[in-house]
């Protein structure tokens, strides 16, 4: 029999936090003169209302999870935020269709960046602003998840990255709810500093804060249709450019560094590789772009640069309609889009870990058939691989 009580108390936690987040484009619509702050006020003591329920007639439950129970935690997590953050698109001016509704919530927690919503640049600024948020507090969710649940299930050789490893020297601090709010802080912080990046670079103050947010989140959501491509400013290019990278890496060896261990940031395999592949790929567009279509080698890389790591990081943002940039860039961005960043990270995608995983179990595979009687082990970040993960990323692959 699962007792419900502790999903019901977690699920109580984050719609009342969902609730209060829904002040915010409330405020915004309020200073704008929007009518639809009334639908966000509405919306929010019905999700608010919701949440105390739960969490108050769930306390008794117990203070931890079961494998089980977080594999019903995970799923229904998604699916009750995304109903109760679909109700402002739901009722507001935009008069979207309960399923367009419920497609734009999700692609905003889930910070996919897929939209229903046209003629953005005339769109009420609460509803751009809660697009934001939703990709913002679903990157952060996505890091929580990867690093405090995901292990906990064992799917897709995500036990690779638990945090009670054995070593207790590595750890970066002694419980996974202080390390998700260190964490948590690292990611405002982030967002903060982009948000006066983007400011000081010539976006208006509500531009920055809702670019910012989905910039780290990796959304990919904009408050225009034409997305960055809208400012034509190399500057926010190449400051958006940087922070779609650093929300593509591991938030974990972010923490490290702050706490005096920089050199892990640098020395782990996964970033190594996304880096490189990053640059590799980054390098052929350009010259491509350069050398095919004629373009300023300077403009080829500055274009070549922002959509690359847009598309590999599952972004989104735009600057240039590239489905025009012939035959060898669109093949190589609908195959780059599959990758993905780091564990750890906001990104989607595969991620880096487990084609590094899957590389190593062939290798040694290999060296197995050429030399029978050898004995070869699969390493990942300088230490053996587990059969039990081995055969977690192959089924996740195959």
């Amino acid at each position: 029999m699962i007792d419900f009580r502790p999903i019901f108390l977690i699920l109580g936690i984050l719609l009342t936090t969902l609730a209060v987040m829904m002040l915010i484009p409330a405020i915004a619509d309020i200073v704008a003169g929007n009518p639809d702050w009334q639908v966000f006020a509405v919306a929010a003591g019905v999700t608010l209302f919701i949440g105390v329920s739960l969490s108050l007639t769930s306390r008794a439950g117990g203070a931890s999870l079961s494998v089980r129970q977080a594999f019903i935690l995970t799923t229904l997590s998604w699916i009750v935020l995304t109903a109760f953050a679909a109700l402002p698109f739901a009722f507001s001016q935009l008069d979207l269709s309960i399923t367009d509704a419920f497609f734009e919530a999700m692609s905003g927690i889930t910070t996919t960046g897929s939209t229903v919503i046209t003629n953005l640049d005339i769109a009420p600024p609460g509803l751009l602003l809660w697009r934001a948020l939703l990709q913002w507090l679903g990157g952060i969710g996505i890091i929580v998840m990867a690093l405090a649940v995901m292990p906990l299930l064992r799917v897709g050789g995500m036990q690779l990255f638990r945090m009670e490893s054995s070593d207790q020297s590595e750890k970066a601090l002694p419980r996974a709810a202080q390390v998700a709010a260190a964490i948590g802080a690292i990611y405002v912080g982030l967002t903060m500093i982009w948000v006066a990046l983007l400011w000081f670079a010539g976006m208006s103050g509500f531009d920055a804060v809702a670019h910012a947010m989905t910039t780290i989140a990796t959304g990919g959501f904009s408050t225009y249709d034409g997305s960055i491509g809208h400012f034509d400013s190399a500057a926010i290019d190449a400051i958006i450019t940087v922070g779609m990278v650093i929300g593509s890496l591991p938030f974990l060896l972010y923490l490290m560094a702050l706490q005096g261990k920089p050199k892990n940031l640098l020395q782990d395999t996964q970033v190594q590789w996304f880096l490189t592949i990053l640059a590799v790929i980054i390098v052929v567009i350009a010259g491509w772009l350069w050398l095919k279509n004629g373009e300023d080698p300077l403009q080829s890389l500055r274009m070549a640069a922002f959509n690359v790591v847009s598309i590999m990081t599952g972004t989104g943002y735009a600057t240039a309609g590239f489905d025009k940039w012939g035959s060898l860039a669109i093949p190589v961005f609908f195959f780059i889009m599959f990758i993905g960043g780091c564990a750890g990270s906001t990104t989607c995608g595969i991620k880096i870990f487990r084609f590094q995983v899957l590389y190593a179990a062939a290798r040694t595979q290999f060296h197995n058939l050429a030399q029978p009687h050898g004995v070869f082990i699969p390493y990942y970040n300088r230490r053996p691989i587990p059969e039990e993960v081995i055969g977690s990323v192959m089924s996740f692959f195959f």
